[in-house]
């Protein structure tokens, strides 16, 4: 009887797993209002706005449904998930995932400061290092849903990393553990200019 119902309910798991996945083609059309802001492919050509091209169908998903029900506040997309149901937000996310996302290039000037900080952390603020969620080449952990940084705008990387300093804008979403909210209130303005001019030419 045990192994009856241990079977039903990983059968109901794996279909609810399946149900869930996204559709990459469907969502190409879905997601056609996104490219005025984010670019057709999902590389956005505005600083302000994130590249989501390349970023993990997991994270994405998130991100969407935290938006959708206002749990994170993004103020230019207001509304325009209000109508879109699970399924919608998965097949988008699925398209963005399947595309491959540009890289930009990193200030020279505080490249070095920047990298350290991704590599090695901060020993002596007890910072690790970046790579560790998001991997050496900033590629990220899809299946974890840790994000993708690698090639992302500096400046929208700077101030994601000062909201989950301050827990603005819904920026306390990182979960219970609070990963991105203790490192970002160990990270100075400095610190974070260079991390994220150096994730911009990150590949």
């Amino acid at each position: 009887m045990n192994k009856l119902i241990v079977s039903l309910l990983l059968t109901v798991g794996i279909s609810g797993i399946a149900h869930a996945a996204g559709d990459a083609a469907a969502g190409q059309a879905k997601a056609a209002v996104c490219g005025a802001c984010h670019g057709p492919d999902g590389n956005s050509m505005a600083p302000n706005f994130p590249k989501l091209a390349g970023q993990g169908e997991r994270y994405l998903t998130k991100q969407l449904h935290d938006i959708k029900s206002g749990k994170r506040t993004v103020l230019e997309m207001t509304g325009l998930l209000t109508n879109l149901s699970d399924q919608d937000l998965a097949d988008i996310a699925a398209y963005f995932a399947s595309q491959k996302g540009s890289v930009g290039a990193a200030d020279p000037k505080i490249v070095a400061r920047g990298e350290a900080l991704f590599r090695g952390g901060n020993l002596e603020k007890g910072l690790p290092a970046c790579t560790g969620c998001h991997s050496p080449n900033g590629a990220g952990n899809a299946a974890a849903g840790f994000p993708h940084l690698g090639g992302q705008h500096a400046q929208y990387i700077a101030k994601q990393l000062t909201d989950f300093r301050k827990e603005e804008a819904g920026r306390n979403n990182d979960g219970d553990a609070m990963p991105m909210r203790t490192i970002a209130r160990k990270l100075s303005d400095e610190d974070i200019a260079a991390v994220s001019s150096y994730i911009q030419g990150l590949h």
